[in-house]
């Protein structure tokens, strides 16, 4: 699942990622300033809610980067912005690697991982 995060003032998009064994992943993107901006995205696995401390944070932070998008001819660009059409594929690099080393692998999580490319199937809307 990925969408637009709608009101939020910082958060660009929301996003779910669903592993095997039902294992839920909730991501955020958030646009840098400046005019090298990037989409920074964040992937998190059972954060606490609520009024969360940036080290509780980073603990249950399973991968951090920038979201990149490529369309059906291989050009690669950023996240598109909302309001732009879904684009062909999402990439999150070194997203493999770094999910393999964190609490959400293994027994109590999901056992494949995942490869760093996402194809679009469908639209939510």
């Amino acid at each position: 699942d990925f969408t637009p995060a709608g009101t939020s003032a910082t958060i660009t998009n929301a996003f779910r990622m669903i592993l095997d064994n039902n294992t839920v992943l909730d991501g955020i993107a958030m646009w840098t300033e400046g005019s090298a901006a990037r989409p920074h995205g964040s992937l998190m696995y059972k954060c606490p809610t609520g009024d969360v401390t940036g080290e509780e944070l980073a603990a249950c932070t399973v991968w951090e980067g920038v979201v990149y998008s490529a369309d059906e001819k291989g050009a690669v660009g950023l996240l598109p912005a909302e309001g732009v059409d879904a684009p062909k594929s999402l990439i999150f690099p070194d997203l493999g690697p770094s999910l393999e080393m964190s609490a959400a692998y293994g027994p109590a999580g999901f056992s494949k991982v995942p490869w760093d490319i996402f194809v679009l199937k469908g639209c939510q809307e």
